[in-house]
């Protein structure tokens, strides 16, 4: 088990440094190709950051292990509200100036209830797989209208700072683009093997790996990024990096899993405890980010919070896999 161990250390750092020199290549690109801030913002980085679940969860389900993959989608987002901005919510409250982004926290609202309706037979075909990236593709298109409508958006210019802050050449961003994207598929390749291997050895389901280990991991670029634009005063783009991703993870995601791995009999846990867990902690983050009171924001009260509910989340699992193993 030391090499299956040593693979998933390995391929989390990997996977970590990949997705961000990935994402800095596709917007460097992206602004070369003169598309705007705003659409680099939601579309290239927001979704981008989304690239190691994506390329993990494929893998995963290419490799027979559809629950690890849906685990790995639903634990992300679990892991980036509860964890990612709670913790950057206690070192930095966080202010929403954005209109985009409070016209995107309802969208994600309304997408975790969509794949919950999915998932109440407690399985996901292909053809609901496939209403599921509908649904991402729906999303993209709204995104780019929204973007090209709303230019002069609080989080286009935050997004035309970070990019001006760190220029790159056209043929740098092309490299890390390409390279980026080569070292996803190799590091999401070495998780996904020692990750299953791990859960065999220890007699753990598939679902309780990717809703942990592999979760964390592949939610580690929304990490660096959310903290990064948190400590620069950029918290558009810290709470809109962390809401673009949970909506590609719950539409694209799952659906490319289920595309390729339809699951007929899932763990009824996925819904009873993991989608509820997402959607109470998305529920939270709508009433504290949208401003129903005013300006939208999330103090560090309301990040101790939702800190405090993904620990006792976290704790959860870890007590049931000790009451399934005596």
């Amino acid at each position: 088990m030391i090499p299956a161990i040593l693979a998933i250390i390995a391929g989390l750092a990997l996977l970590a440094w990949a997705a961000d020199r990935f994402v800095d290549g596709a917007a460097a690109t992206a602004r070369y190709a003169c598309v705007p801030p705003l659409l680099i913002g939601m579309v290239i980085v927001g979704f981008g950051t989304s690239a190691p679940e994506m390329v993990v969860s494929t893998m995963a389900a290419l490799d027979g292990a559809p629950e690890l993959a849906l685990g790995n989608a639903l634990g992300s987002n679990i892991v980036n509200i509860g964890l990612i901005l709670g913790v950057t919510a206690l070192l930095a409250p966080l202010v929403v100036h954005s209109g985009i982004i409070r016209r995107e926290l309802p969208l994600l609202m309304a997408a975790g209830a969509f794949s919950g309706v999915l998932f109440l037979d407690n399985a996901l075909s292909r053809p609901e797989s496939m209403l599921l990236l509908g649904g991402l593709f729906l999303l993209i298109g709204w995104t780019v209208r929204a973007g090209l409508k709303h230019r002069e958006d609080s989080l286009a210019g935050e997004m035309d700072q970070e990019l001006s802050a760190h220029p790159m050449p056209l043929r740098q961003a092309l490299f890390w683009l390409v390279t980026g994207l080569v070292l996803l598929i190799t590091s999401s390749r070495m998780l996904v093997w020692g990750a299953v291997t791990v859960a065999q050895s220890l007699g753990v389901g598939d679902l309780f790996i990717g809703l942990t280990i592999v979760a964390i991991g592949t939610s580690l670029p929304e990490l660096a990024a959310s903290l990064s634009a948190a400590r620069k005063g950029e918290h558009d783009i810290a709470i809109g990096n962390v809401v673009g991703s949970c909506m590609f993870n719950l539409l694209g995601v799952a659906g490319i899993a289920g595309v390729i791995a339809p699951t007929e009999a899932m763990s009824p846990e996925l819904l009873t405890r993991d989608w509820s867990t997402m959607m109470a902690l998305s529920a939270m983050l709508f009433v504290f980010a949208y401003g129903f009171r005013g300006e939208g924001r999330i103090t560090r009260p309301e990040g101790l919070l939702m800190l405090l509910a993904y620990g006792a989340y976290t704790g959860y699992l870890i007590y049931g896999l000790g009451s399934i193993a005596t």
